[in-house]
């Protein structure tokens, strides 16, 4: 009964580190996902996220307009007010696909920032939307639109800081890895427990 015990310990833990390989051998790692936030001078903030595929990405993403994106997989972003209240939350970038004719992105992927033109947020024709646009390092505002012609309302704004962090996610072939290596410990365990009973 032991010797079965243990082929089929050894037989689990070898799947396990077979599946392991494969999987880092075909699934390269593909998304990255990063979040962002903006403070405004007068309290209020932005929080968004976005992701792309790090696999076929180049060095600048710049993405414009409205349609499939080139890379960008996501973008959302929330509003608040001083106190901390959501004013809105616009998913500007949707499986690859840009709801926004206003949309303007640039990302250096080498340096993990933005940069240069931006706008995000609204901008499909609903009247009293919220949208975020300037220059990174120079000038970001958060307005809001009056009439969807030309009328807006200066919310808040900065000096064009934004802060950019990736999110930390394991990986599958991490998480297939270290299921590997806990069959192995408790087979080892279970293994030493039958020598220790005979």
């Amino acid at each position: 009964m032991k010797n079965i015990f243990t082929k089929i310990v050894a037989i689990a833990a070898t799947s396990a580190a077979t599946v392991t390989l494969a999987a880092g051998v075909n699934n390269p790692a593909q998304a990255v996902d990063f979040n962002f936030n903006w403070q405004g001078n007068a309290g209020y903030s932005a929080i968004g996220s976005f992701s792309y595929d790090e696999t076929t990405a180049p060095t600048i993403i710049s993405e414009s307009g409205a349609g499939p994106t080139n890379f960008l997989q996501s973008l959302n972003v929330s509003f608040f007010d001083p106190s901390n209240n959501i004013l809105g939350t616009y998913n500007t970038v949707s499986a690859g696909v840009s709801e926004s004719n206003f949309f303007t992105f640039n990302f250096d992927t080498s340096t993990q920032s933005l940069f240069g033109p931006f706008d995000i947020g609204g901008g499909t024709g609903v009247i009293g939307e919220y949208f975020f646009s300037g220059t990174v390092g120079d000038s970001l505002r958060l307005r809001m639109d009056v009439d969807q012609i030309a009328t807006s309302i200066l919310i808040d704004e900065n000096s064009g800081s934004i802060q950019v962090s990736s999110v930390s996610v394991p990986e599958p072939t991490a998480i297939l890895g270290l299921l590997a290596l806990s069959v192995l410990g408790i087979g080892s365990n279970l293994k030493k427990k039958n020598q220790l009973s005979c």
